[in-house]
């Protein structure tokens, strides 16, 4: 039986197991909305822009560990989506993206809403096509999510002409595909596993280093058995946050520019680094010369690009991070003899002291501002018991949240860790909530990144998407006001936001429910109360405006080289807080 294209495509969906696509409509892919409309299966969300679409796909994608979807027009359709598969291929999401095109008689004519979407997505995606022809759409959709989702995950975009949706052709799915030089390596070479075997039962002071490629492989359970089995301290990047019980008595927290103090020195000091899943950059690695200068370093990645890219490795192996750290433990195993806790003391010890040197602290007077970390502490506190989904934008209160909130598992966090978009975490946050509507999925936002994508709460109300959206308020960008008072002069240079808007009444505007906390005194019940809504909340929490996030390795600097507070002169002019201008300084004090 002959099929349209766009049913063609709804029935390829279908086939991939796909039940949630977040879209938005346009003249060239009405054919494709039209059968979708008329169908009960997937469901459509719709958004209010093709970045929040996007994004929505991403949290998809990291909260179920499955390609997330999604579907945008032509031209500036496609446009606004290329933030979102830029930040998917940076940090190796699974993402397929279909993109509407012109019909193919007038591609290349600059006919309206055309836009070159296979050489605007060249640089942001694992693989992209243009289907010509409705006979290769089925195939190609195959291809499509067999490269995302196999070998290390990315996005891909399909862009289908109109004239291909529309069009009839006879509809055959194949079970699978095979791609001619697409051939992921899974098993790592048995020598290699050998030799890091041998390394770890030399090794003195080893650290694992473990990257988000842990998470998408579902290593995490392998990983454990492995730091239990040698005893051998734990750090986590950003995008791994949950790939290690964060609570576990062998996890150091988050290593990189805001780890902990312990994490990046136990990296700096130790002879073994076993990097799992990572891929060295320099939010982690900081000056590239003196990364690990006492180390030998084993690199286990599905990536072959990625090794020795940035960093000499002495081990690699390419390979699948769950099968190879399989091989690894079996091999161990039948090694280990005596007590590894017992030969890993003195190097836990050395961990200890500086774990006591210099711990997670902020002071929180109870009379006085917020402290962002306080919110960040409590929210943590209240709903570790019920597992939560944990969304972050990008900024301080990220940082903020990857040192206080101590994931358990894997596929709980979702952050925007290679490209660091603003406006990524609110989206995100509705799509995992779209996957799992009767989980807790919570966004940690700050009031600059929140308002990039503010207009999905009408999503989010409109879809009964009930996403407890936390804002920590402190009428600035804060990183980049942070930035400017350590290395500018205090110079705050288009980090002030002049306008913030009432998030409460906004949130009410579009039908969600909207709280604020003011005090210390308020924060507890305003958290529980939005905690108890049925619904998407707004929690606004005016924030210390001035506090800055600590530990920092600066730009360029070396891991064991960290800012730990403010130098004097700042903490002396954060005591009497000097605004951008006098008038507008009532405001900012009392936001």
């Amino acid at each position: 039986m002959k099929l349209t294209g766009a049913e063609i495509f709804v029935e390829c969906l279908r086939r991939e197991g796909v039940k949630t696509i977040f879209a938005l409509p346009g003249g060239v892919v009405l054919k494709i909305f039209d059968v979708l409309h008329q169908q009960k299966d997937i469901q459509v969300i719709l958004t209010r822009h093709e970045q929040g679409a996007g994004h929505m796909a991403e949290g998809y994608a990291k909260a179920t560990g499955k390609a997330g979807v999604a579907l945008v027009t032509s031209g500036p359709g496609m446009t606004n989506v290329i933030t979102a598969l830029a930040d998917a291929y940076m940090d190796s999401v699974p993402l397929v993206c279909f993109s509407g095109q012109v019909p193919t008689s007038l591609i290349g004519n600059d006919a309206f809403q055309e836009a070159d979407n296979i050489g605007l997505s060249r640089p942001c995606t694992k693989y992209n096509f243009l289907v010509k022809d409705a006979n290769d759409l089925a195939v190609t959709i195959k291809e499509a999510f067999y490269i995302a989702t196999t070998g290390r995950p990315g996005p891909v975009l399909v862009d289908i002409p109109k004239d291909v949706s529309m069009n009839k052709a006879d509809f055959h799915y194949p079970n699978s595909v095979s791609i001619r030089g697409y051939n992921p390596t899974y098993d790592g070479n048995k020598w290699q596993i050998k030799q890091a075997a041998e390394a770890i039962m030399k090794a003195k002071k080893p650290i694992l280093y473990v990257g988000g490629g842990v998470i998408f492989s579902g290593a995490s359970q392998e990983l454990l058995e492995l730091a239990e089995l040698t005893q051998i301290p734990v750090d986590m990047t950003l995008m791994a946050l949950g790939a290690f019980p964060g609570e576990h008595p062998l996890c150091l927290g988050m290593m990189g520019m805001h780890g902990t103090y312990w994490a990046n020195m136990a990296v700096h000091y130790s002879d073994l680094v076993i990097a799992v899943g990572a891929r060295f950059d320099d939010r982690v690695t900081g000056k590239v010369s003196e990364f690990c200068p006492y180390a030998k370093i084993i690199h286990i990645d599905i990536d072959p690009t990625s090794i020795r890219k940035n960093i000499h490795v002495d081990i690699p192996i390419v390979g699948d991070c769950k099968r190879v750290l399989r091989e690894l433990n079996q091999i161990l195993r039948a090694t280990v003899n005596g007590d590894q806790k017992e030969l890993r003391k003195p190097w836990w010890d050395q961990i200890r002291e500086w774990q006591k040197a210099h711990p997670l602290t902020y002071e929180q007077d109870p009379q006085g501002p917020i402290k962002p970390q306080h919110v960040i502490k409590r929210l943590y506190e209240l709903t570790k018991d019920r597992d939560p989904i944990v969304s972050t934008d990008v900024g301080q209160h990220q940082m903020w949240t990857a040192q206080y909130f101590k994931l358990a598992r894997p596929n709980r966090w979702l952050t925007s860790g290679g490209l660091g978009t603003m406006g990524f975490g609110f989206p995100a946050a509705l799509g995992a909530q779209a996957a799992f509507p009767d989980r807790l999925v919570l966004c940690i936002a700050g009031d600059g990144s929140v308002q990039m994508n503010m207009q999905e709460m009408a999503t989010a109300v409109v879809n009964k998407l009930p996403v407890k959206l936390v804002i920590i308020n402190n009428r600035f960008h804060g990183m980049v006001r942070q930035w400017q008072d350590l290395f500018y002069e205090g110079r705050y240079a288009s980090s002030y936001l002049d306008v913030v808007p009432d998030f409460v009444k906004l949130a009410e505007a579009y039908g969600a429910v909207g709280l604020r906390a003011e005090r210390v005194s308020d924060l507890d019940g305003v958290l529980k109360e939005a905690l108890a809504v049925n619904g998407p909340v707004v929690v606004d929490v005016l924030v210390d405006q001035y506090e800055n996030c600590y530990p920092m390795i600066p730009a360029g600097g070396c891991n064991h080289e960290m800012i730990l507070a403010d130098p004097p002169e700042l903490k002396k002019k954060q005591a009497t807080p000097s605004p951008v201008t006098p008038e507008d300084k009532d405001t900012v004090l009392t936001a």
